[in-house]
């Protein structure tokens, strides 16, 4: 399968996005994953991101080009924000799949990693501010604060290995993601 991933921003989202996708996708079937992050336009943040007129030009400029579309966005604490995520895949059918990450895409990457003593998986996923509280700290721990995308790229390439990890501690958005991605291959 060749998906585009479509991030808010893809300077330090794609070294999260680009492992834990092939990854997935292998998990459920594809032998040989194509993965590529959505670099042009530059969206730079989620207002732009959600907007139908961007995501268009997106889905314009690369037709014919993959068999699968994924906008993932931080949900940044706005409940009402997956609401607007059905409304979007509801506008580009079925090819396209949206999802919010609770409540950034660090979590995913925590969800895959043996998380230091003392940290409470309950209080990491109910942070809206994970990435400073908790993304951070642990990659200045482990000294990858200046390694790619902040410590992302390695951070993101070891939870990629523990995609059943994530799929069970982040159920409400990265599983229900891969469930419908599950429903939408077509090696399913």
């Amino acid at each position: 399968m060749k998906a585009l991933i479509i991030p808010e921003d893809f300077r330090k989202d794609q070294h999260i996005l680009t492992p834990i996708f092939t990854r997935l996708l292998r998990n459920i079937g594809d032998t040989s994953p194509r993965v590529r992050i959505c670099r042009d336009p530059l969206l730079g943040g989620v207002g732009e991101a959600l907007k139908l007129e961007r995501i268009s030009e997106i889905l314009e400029a690369n037709a014919g080009m993959y068999d699968l579309f994924i906008l993932c966005v931080d949900r940044d604490g706005m409940i009402g924000r997956r609401q607007r995520l059905d409304d979007i895949e509801r506008e580009f059918g079925s090819a396209f799949l949206a999802e919010n990450a609770w409540e950034e895409l660090e979590t995913w990457v925590l969800a895959g990693l043996a998380l230091p003593s003392g940290w409470r998986w309950q209080e990491v996923r109910a942070e809206i501010h994970v990435k400073e509280r908790y993304f951070e700290p642990l990659a200045a721990q482990r000294n990858l604060s200046n390694a790619p995308g902040g410590g992302r790229k390695q951070l993101g390439e070891e939870a990629s290995r523990n995609i059943s990890a994530i799929r069970q501690k982040c159920p409400e958005d990265f599983d229900a993601l891969a469930l419908r991605i599950e429903s939408a291959a077509s090696f399913a």
